[in-house]
């Protein structure tokens, strides 16, 4: 009784000293501990993220309808801009944790400068089209008249101010890098605490400030975003964690931002392929009937929340992997790889049972039609059915990113979701005559695929020898 009070004692001081941000040596000492301190942060910045766009919906679903859909049309083009960003962020992960494994500060602040240069020349392109044609953008997207004259500046604003989006991911990935998770977690709280407190604020207004409607939502973003971004700057400046920016260090380096933009290259491929390939899934499932469309989108949603945790673990593998190849320990960062990998299976293994299990009143709770839960529910068993496959391969695929090896990734996504995953669909939904069932096996059956390729390329050992 004595030892399991100790562990839970252990359990928590750990938690405190991870979310504290308390510098970790991630190139020695136990992996399981490693793993651990860079997860639990990773995790909860994973969850912020989320509640982002929980927020946004539930204060502006009360303005209109119309205002719900510029948000949807509108997030359909910031696409775009997360998969540059997502991009840029591994490859500055992988960038930077090289360099602190090799114990090259100075190195990890440069490539740090490179990063957000690079994020704010993007930045700046796409907010000059935001600026100027937000109703030419939402009529694009198949926006109406009236939503195009109600919600445009919500585009405009959003659009605009990109560069808090840009940077918030880019500066939470050089922070990733350098092991201070923590650090990329209190910058969302900060943003989410302000976004929470100022939608209501400016969406409805309040004594001074009018009402702004869906553009108010905007607005709130943008600057909740915004202070995040000078929270992580005066980080950076002030040198509150490994990475210290000096004023000498803010010159063009080219050499180092064109390492930078190649390995990127890689990761903004890879994203841009897993998110066409679920337009498409979506065009097939809408053969089906809106019922079995708000099924699927319930269950994805559902998926998607429980897999945060998983992506904080293999965030966590990325990290430990570029800081031990940078302290050339690519056998530590081998064993950190599998060990990570055992935990997230482990994790999604158990969600999995309670997901097969409840999958009905899981749905239940989003909605009382009962042609709605009924696919929903099998959606998400379906798709439960291969969790520790989600989990593990989650991980591998984000230790190939982490070693500044973006390409192997992009070659395995490619394959398993546009040459495997979409005509296996379509031919089991369609020609087959499975219908939806169709689609959630191909969805299964492709992760299943990814985790698999993942392992076997992964143990020839060719991302051991990418240098970045």
């Amino acid at each position: 009784m004595q030892s399991n009070k100790l562990s839970i004692k252990q359990l928590l001081y750990y938690i405190k000293i991870a979310v504290s941000g308390k510098e970790q040596d991630f190139t020695s000492g136990s992996i399981r501990k490693a793993v651990f301190m860079l997860s639990i942060p990773m995790i909860l910045e994973m969850l912020m993220e989320s509640i982002f766009a929980i927020v946004d919906i539930f204060y502006v679903s009360q303005v209109s309808v119309n205002a719900v859909a510029t948000i949807g049309l509108t997030e359909s083009v910031i696409t775009l801009v997360y998969a540059v960003a997502i991009g840029l962020s591994m490859a500055a992960t992988a960038i930077v944790a090289r360099r602190i494994g090799e114990k090259d500060n100075k190195g990890a602040s440069k490539a740090a400068v490179q990063v957000i240069f690079l994020g704010i020349i993007v930045a700046a392109f796409i907010s000059v089209i935001g600026i100027l044609f937000p109703k030419d953008i939402l009529s694009l997207m198949g926006g109406e008249p009236d939503l195009i004259a109600e919600g445009y500046g919500y585009t405009q604003i959003l659009l605009g101010g990109n560069v808090t989006i840009m940077l918030l991911f880019l500066i939470n990935a050089i922070f990733r890098g350098a092991g201070d998770a923590s650090v990329a977690m209190w910058a969302l709280v900060v943003s989410n605490g302000i976004n929470i407190i100022l939608d209501p604020l400016f969406i409805f207004g309040l004594g001074p400030v009018p009402s702004f409607g869906v553009k108010g939502a905007a607005i709130a973003t943008t600057i909740g975003r915004g202070t995040a971004v000078i929270f992580q700057i005066l980080v950076l400046f002030y040198g509150w964690s490994r990475i210290k920016v000096r004023f000498k260090d803010i010159v063009f380096r080219l050499s180092v931002m064109f390492n930078l933009v190649k390995v990127s290259l890689g990761g903004i491929g890879q994203f841009l392929i897993g998110t066409s390939s679920w337009v498409f899934l979506m065009r097939i499932m809408s053969e089906f009937g809106s019922e079995v469309l708000a099924g699927y989108t319930i269950a994805i949603r559902v998926v998607m929340f429980t897999l945060m945790p998983a992506w904080g673990m293999s965030n966590a593998a990325a990290t430990l992997v570029g800081q031990n190849l940078g302290a050339q320990k690519p056998e530590r960062a081998e064993k950190s790889v599998w060990k990570t990998g055992e935990y997230a299976a482990v994790f999604m293994g158990l969600v999995s049972v309670f997901y097969l299990l409840f999958a009905p009143e899981i749905i239940g709770l989003f909605t009382s039609e009962i042609e709605v839960i009924t696919n929903g529910a099998l959606c998400l068993r379906v798709i439960a059915a291969g969790y520790i496959f989600y989990g593990y391969g989650m991980v591998i695929i984000n230790a190939f990113n982490g070693a500044g090896d973006t390409k192997t990734p992009t070659y395995i996504n490619f394959f398993c979701f546009w040459l495997f995953q979409l005509p296996l669909a379509y031919m089991l939904a369609i020609t087959i005559d499975l219908g939806p069932l169709g689609v959630f096996l191909a969805i299964t059956l492709a992760e299943i695929l990814i985790t698999i390729s993942g392992i076997i390329l992964f143990k020839k050992g060719k991302w051991k020898s990418v240098s970045v």
